[in-house]
C-alpha cells in the first residue's frame, strides 16, 4: 500500500466516510453490463445453490437448485443459466469492423498488409466480489470438458447441449479477468476500492454492502438529525445487523450463503423437498431470493456510483484489447478448437505471465497519466515529478548529421529519486512521449538541467509543440509511458523437452470419469 493510500484510509476512518482514489473512471463500463450474483452451498465446492442473472436491474432471472447434490437439477440449473448467458456472451460476434496490420508472407518474407476482423464491441460480466470471480472460473473448469449426449451417445449422465460451450466461454473471460487492466469481467468490490479509499480493511472491503455504506450511507451523507453518519457504524450494520428471526439483514452473497441462513432456514426446507412436501420448492426459491436480491441492488448501487466518474482517457485502448480478446476466442470456436486445457504448457505459461507483467506496467503508467490524483502518488513515491520549466538552451549533438539536444532547466519542489544520466519522460501535446536524460540532478538551489534525446521529429529544428517553452509546468516520470515487453520465447515445436517441448504432440482433454460422488 502506497503512502497516499494508507493516509486516505486514515482520512476515511477519521470523518467516517470513504475518499477518493481517482479522479476518473480507470475501467471500462458497458451500457447493459450482463451481472451475475452467484449462490454455492457451504461445504461443498463449487456446488451451486441459486444466482440473480441479467442486465435489467428491475427484472432479473433467478436460478435455483432446491436440492444441491442432485446431479440432474444441477445439469438443469446450468441448462437454464447456458440459455440466459450464451445470448449475451454471443451478442457481438457478427458486429465486426476490418482493421489492418502489417504481416509476414511466409513465401516472400516481406511485410503486406491484411485485413482482420475485429468485434465492434464485447460483451461484459460483473459479479459481486473476488471469490464471484474464481467461482465463474470454477464453473467453466466443470463444464468445458463435458460431453453431450450427441458427442457421447453411451454416456450414463451427458451434459445439456449448451453447457460445454457456456463454460467455456466462462473459462475464457476468467482468463482475461487475471490480465490487468481487462474489463470483460469485473468484480465490483474491486471497482470500488480502486477508486475510493474506506476506513476498513481489504478484507472488510469484499463485502459489498459494507463497502457501499463507506461510500454512500444509506441515509446520505447525514443521519436524520443531520449529524454525520460514521462510515464504521454503517458498514458494521450492513454487515453484522440481524432481524427478529436471527437472519441477516444484508446477506452478503460471497457466494457463500450465512451460517445462520443454512442452518434455520435452508436445511430444514432442503429437507421437506426431499420429503415431497407440497410447496417445498417454491419455499427454497423464495429464501433463495431473499439472500440474493440484497446483492443485487448493491451492484446496481455501485454501478451508479461509478458511472458518475468520467472514463479515463486510455480506458478505450485497454477495451480494445479486451475486444480483440473476444474476436480470439470466437475464431477459435468457430474453427472448432479442442477447450482450454486444465493445465497450460511451459512457453504458454512462460507467455502468458510476461504479458500478464508488461500489462500490469502499461497499466500503472496509464492510470497515472490519466489522473493527477494517482499521479499524486508516483510523485510522493519519486517516482516522477512536476517542474517548472526556468530555461531552455538549444544545442545540437555530435557527428555528421547534428540532431536537436535543447537543454531544459526545470526547478520542482518534488524529491525525484534522480542520478546523473537517468532517463525521464514526459507526455507530448499531440501524443506520445519524449524521452530525457538527466544531465544535472541539481540540489542546493540549483536547477535540474534535462537533455531532450527525441520527440522532436526528424528535421533540423525541433517541430512545434516539443520543446517546452520557460513558464511552462511539466510534469516529468521516471518511468517509460509505454514499457516494452522482454525478450520473445520460442514457439512451442522450437522449444526443448525440458522446457516442455517436443517430443509429444498435444491432445485434446479427456472429459472428467464419473465416480461416486457425482451420483446420489
Amino acid at each position: 500500500m502506497s503512502l497516499m493510500n494508507a493516509l486516505a484510509r486514515m482520512e476515511a476512518a477519521a470523518c467516517g466516510r470513504a475518499q477518493p482514489l481517482a479522479t476518473a473512471r480507470h475501467r471500462h463500463l458497458a451500457e447493459r453490463p450482463m451481472v451475475f450474483v452467484p449462490l454455492t452451498t457451504a461445504g461443498e465446492t463449487g456446488a451451486p445453490l441459486g444466482a440473480l442473472v441479467g442486465t435489467d436491474r428491475e427484472s432479473p432471472e433467478l436460478f435455483t437448485v432446491p436440492q444441491p447434490r442432485d446431479r440432474d437439477l444441477r445439469f438443469a440449473f446450468l441448462a437454464r443459466l447456458a440459455d440466459t448467458l450464451l445470448p449475451h456472451l454471443e451478442s457481438c460476434q457478427d458486429d465486426v469492423e476490418l482493421v489492418e496490420r502489417k504481416e509476414t508472407d511466409p513465401e516472400s518474407g516481406k511485410r503486406v498488409t491484411v485485413q482482420t476482423e475485429l468485434c465492434a464491441d464485447a460483451p461484459q460480466l460483473l459479479v459481486p466480489n473476488g471469490p464471484g470471480v474464481d467461482f465463474v472460473r470454477l464453473l467453466g473448469r466443470s463444464m468445458r470438458f463435458r460431453r453431450t449426449a450427441e458427442e457421447a451417445p453411451d454416456s450414463a449422465y451427458p451434459a445439456p447441449p449448451r453447457v460445454p460451450l457456456l463454460g467455456r466461454w466462462l473459462t475464457h473471460y476468467a482468463e482475461r479477468a487475471r490480465v490487468p487492466g481487462s474489463s470483460l469481467l469485473l468484480p465490483l468490490t474491486g471497482l470500488l476500492t480502486r477508486h475510493w479509499a474506506t476506513g476498513q480493511s481489504h478484507l472488510e472491503d469484499q463485502h459489498l454492502g459494507a463497502l457501499l455504506a463507506w461510500i454512500a450511507p444509506p441515509d446520505g451523507p447525514g443521519g436524520p438529525d443531520g449529524v454525520p453518519r460514521a462510515g464504521a457504524a454503517a458498514a458494521r450494520r450492513a454487515e453484522l445487523a440481524r432481524d427478529a428471526a436471527g437472519q441477516l439483514v444484508r446477506p452478503p452473497a460471497g457466494p457463500a450463503t450465512d451460517p445462520a441462513f443454512d442452518n434455520r432456514l435452508l436445511a430444514p426446507a432442503v429437507d421437506r423437498y426431499d420429503a415431497g412436501l407440497p410447496g417445498a420448492e417454491a419455499e427454497v426459491r423464495e429464501l433463495l431470493a431473499s439472500q440474493l436480491r440484497p446483492t443485487w441492488d448493491a451492484v446496481w448501487q455501485g454501478v451508479d456510483l461509478l458511472r458518475e466518474l468520467p472514463e479515463a482517457e486510455h480506458v478505450p485502448d485497454r477495451w480494445r484489447r479486451d475486444r480483440q480478446s473476444y474476436t480470439h476466442h470466437r475464431d477459435r470456436l468457430r474453427a472448432g478448437e479442442p477447450p482450454q486445457p486444465r493445465r497450460d504448457d511451459a512457453v504458454t505459461a512462460a507467455r502468458k505471465l510476461a504479458m500478464r507483467e508488461q500489462r500490469q506496467a502499461e497499466l500503472e503508467a496509464q492510470e497515472a497519466l490519466d489522473d493527477p490524483l494517482v499521479m499524486a502518488v508516483r510523485r510522493l513515491a519519486g517516482e516522477a515529478f512536476a517542474a517548472r520549466v526556468t530555461g531552455v538552451e538549444m544545442a545540437y549533438s555530435d557527428g555528421r548529421r547534428p540532431t536537436p539536444r535543447p537543454r531544459v532547466t526545470v526547478s520542482t519542489a518534488d524529491t525525484p529519486l534522480l542520478e546523473e544520466g537517468d532517463k525521464v519522460y514526459r507526455a507530448l501535446p499531440a501524443g506520445g512521449q519524449q524521452p530525457a536524460e538527466v544531465v544535472s540532478p541539481g540540489g542546493d538551489g540549483d536547477g535540474l538541467v534535462l537533455r531532450l534525446t527525441g520527440g522532436m521529429g526528424r528535421g533540423k529544428e525541433p517541430a512545434p509543440g516539443t520543446v517546452p517553452e520557460p513558464g511552462e509546468r511539466v510534469c516529468w516520470t521516471l518511468f517509460e509511458h509505454a514499457p516494452r515487453g522482454g525478450a520473445g520465447l520460442p514457439e512451442p515445436e522450437d522449444t526443448p523437452w525440458t522446457h516442455g517441448g517436443p517430443p509429444g504432440e498435444p491432445t485434446a482433454e479427456e472429459p472428467d470419469p464419473v465416480t461416486a460422488e457425482d451420483v446420489l
